[in-house]
């Protein structure tokens, strides 16, 4: 006892402490500058966002400057070229993962998947839209919805590999060789026995793949533009709700600057229900 005494009131034992408490004041200070800017912009964006909800954004055309309207069309636009995003990225994410995960996880291809994959994560997307302008948009004459959902599904890709091949690295090798000791091939054993102990965790990378790209702005200016009417042909210029946000927001007129907040506000809430929900789910397959 008296040596732990002494130990404890020693000067090497008070420096430490001393050393403790300087770099935790210092991280909580860190951490309440930032939370202090998160919560202005956010207070900011939900002040000037809900002034100019209504229906009538739901409803209405973008309007020209000066007269009343709305974001239906480029609400409409984004979910469009959102949903074709997602319907051509997960597979081909799912795919690449499940590869990686069951078939090739110790390849020196797999190595070099993964890097390249790790690569297109940290890629600014606009160098994803000038990729797709270039082999679409310019070979093709003009701008397009579809160009627009491929630069998006290029950026759904490489997150949603990362997603399943983590989630099925994460499936006990036990149930695999219960399910292969029982006669089932490994491509039965994965749709059956892998995919559904994962399922949670694949459809959060699903989750946090459309969070991702709800928000993209430059590759769509590279491909899908804008339109400022309704439009339902995808080989034509699409309107999208990050591009008239970002149209608006520069413009001199009141009128879209305060369309410009509502749509922000918009993509800010449709963001954070996608995270939530993919935490939830993330919560329930660590669970499981």
């Amino acid at each position: 006892m008296a040596i732990m005494i002494s130990g404890a009131s020693s000067p090497l034992y008070a420096s430490r402490r001393r050393k403790n408490g300087i770099t935790m004041t210092l991280a909580y200070l860190a951490t309440g500058f930032g939370l202090t800017w998160l919560a202005l912009i956010l207070g900011v964006l939900f002040w000037e966002g809900f002034s100019g909800l209504s229906l009538r954004v739901f409803t209405e055309m973008t309007p020209p400057p000066g007269a009343a309207g709305g974001l239906l069309n480029p609400i409409i636009g984004s979910l469009v070229m959102t949903f074709i995003a997602v319907l051509i990225g997960t597979p081909l994410g799912v795919l690449a993962g499940t590869y990686l995960a069951e078939y090739g996880r110790h390849d020196k291809l797999s190595t070099v998947v993964r890097f390249i994959n790790d690569i297109l994560l940290s890629a600014p997307s606009i160098v994803v839209g000038l990729f797709v302008y270039e082999i679409m948009v310019a070979q093709m004459g003009h701008f397009s919805g579809w160009a627009g959902s491929v630069a998006l599904a290029v950026i759904v890709v490489p997150v949603v590999v990362r997603t399943t091949e983590d989630m099925l690295t994460l499936v006990p090798d036990t149930l695999r060789e219960a399910a292969a000791s029982i006669g089932l091939p490994r491509s039965l054993m994965i749709a059956k026995v892998a995919y559904r102990a994962a399922r949670a965790g694949m459809i959060t990378g699903v989750l946090l793949a459309i969070a991702r790209i709800s928000g993209e702005t430059a590759p769509l200016l590279f491909t899908a533009l804008n339109n400022q009417f309704w439009t339902n042909d995808m080989n034509a210029p699409v309107s999208s709700l990050p591009v008239v946000i970002f149209q608006f927001a520069l413009s001199p007129y009141k009128d879209w600057q305060e369309l410009a907040w509502t749509g922000a506000l918009i993509i800010t809430l449709a963001v954070l229900a996608l995270s939530i929900t993919a935490r939830f789910l993330g919560g329930q397959s660590k669970k499981s």
